[in-house]
């Protein structure tokens, strides 16, 4: 007869060290594991107070702007969203999502609950959507926001910020950019490009625990939102009040996970520590020679466009004779190796493998490239033996003769 839940003993929590080559969360500094263990006080504490203005500080720096509201919402990125979108959204609204892919769509969803017009643009998976669909869209039309994913969590595209924000001067629209795969990995400059609002996730480039939301508002959304004609729909999103928070008067909004803010706080000073330019060219070369080593092995991408290719997520085609869940299980109980495979249409047909911040080492690359040849053959794949983990190797070396022929 079982003793019931009432009587079941529960011992020490002992979690696995996992090496998160994922789209999120990803590994994390062992000094930002240091921040999480730091002592608790409370959300008023003069001492935090102080601690809120160097998180604060630090997130202008990482998103390179001056914006007055720039704070962590107590949310993951998709927290981001439905803050994004329903502030800035009312009845009699119209608003354009650019969709193509999962996290993008959600964006829709959302928008989809507010008393809003949306229009929905869609490309398939893969892909980045044309601003010029956005212009034909939207013409003739008085369109509150553009919204679309700067790096796309699930298909592994970047889109190029810089036309999308022309054509939404174009329709005296605001800007929404979901940065969560893409911040501190990717080039962004929220006050140089002009974006009205830009959030992401604390768990991706950034390093950090899941459950932080960065997000920074432009003076000129700032003034939209004082202007609404009713209050946002939802009271916990609401940027006009939580910013009574954040703000200099320090108001009590909610209690806030003081331990995540801790390990933000730290991620983004290592962020800084390292230098937002030394730290995209960082991504990039790693990208480059993951790349070249899933081609060595025969292996085919989902995004056929380099210059739309994400550095943080590069989804690879998984070939029709081996089995996605053995592979990946294989990897995780072998080798200790966490990769995702596809959501939504691309499910059982790609693996999301992920260079997030802390992870996108030369080290992590090399193992992940051996470790998945190994399966490889396991499951019957015919690949000459260290082609990837040689192919990477070149593509380091040729990475290095640049960086030396510049200099």
């Amino acid at each position: 007869m079982s003793e019931g839940p009432f009587k079941t003993l529960i011992g020490e929590l002992t979690p696995p060290m996992r090496l998160m080559m994922t789209p999120g969360p990803s590994s994390i500094d062992p000094r930002v594991y240091r921040a999480l263990a730091a002592p608790v006080v409370g959300h008023l504490d003069p001492w935090f107070k102080t601690c809120m203005d160097e998180t604060q500080i630090l997130m202008r720096q990482v998103f390179q702007t001056e914006n007055r509201v720039t704070m962590p919402l107590s949310a993951s990125g998709s927290g981001g969203i439905e803050a994004a979108v329903l502030n800035t959204l009312e009845e009699g609204d119209e608003a354009i999502v650019c969709v193509n892919g999962w996290f993008s769509e959600r964006m829709y969803e959302i928008a989809l609950r507010s008393p809003a017009k949306i229009t929905k643009l869609e490309v398939p998976y893969g892909r980045a959507v044309d601003p010029q669909d956005v212009r034909k869209a939207g013409a003739g039309k008085k369109i509150k926001i553009v919204g679309l994913a700067h790096g796309e969590t699930s298909s592994g595209v970047v889109t190029a910020l810089d036309p999308f924000r022309k054509v939404a001067d174009e329709l005296g629209a605001l800007l929404i950019v979901d940065t969560v795969a893409s911040l501190a990995a990717e080039p962004l400059n929220v006050d140089k490009q002009r974006l009205d609002i830009v959030f992401s996730g604390s768990q991706k480039a950034l390093s950090a625990p899941p459950g932080r939301s960065p997000i920074t508002v432009s003076p000129r959304t700032e003034e939209v939102l004082r202007n609404r004609k009713k209050k946002v729909q939802s009271w916990y999103f609401d940027l006009t009040t939580a910013m009574n928070y954040w703000g200099k008067d320090r108001l009590y909004h909610h209690t806030p996970p003081i331990s995540l803010i801790y390990a933000l706080r730290e991620a983004m000073r290592l962020t800084m520590e390292e230098g937002l330019q030394v730290r995209w060219e960082r991504h990039r070369v790693n990208q480059q020679a993951l790349i070249a080593g899933v081609e060595a092995m025969g292996l085919e991408l989902l995004v056929k466009n380099p210059k739309e290719r994400l550095v943080t997520v590069t989804p690879v085609m998984i070939p029709a004779s081996i089995d996605d869940a053995q592979f990946r299980n294989q990897l995780l109980d072998e080798f200790n190796i966490e990769i995702a495979g596809g959501i939504g249409p691309l499910k059982a047909k790609i693996w999301r493998l992920g260079l997030m911040g802390y992870c996108a080492q030369k080290a992590n690359v090399l193992l992940l490239l051996a470790a998945m040849e190994k399966v490889l053959v396991d499951q019957g794949a015919r690949i000459q033996a260290g082609a990837g983990v040689g192919a990477a190797i070149r593509s380091y070396a040729g990475a290095e003769a640049a960086v030396a022929t510049k200099a």
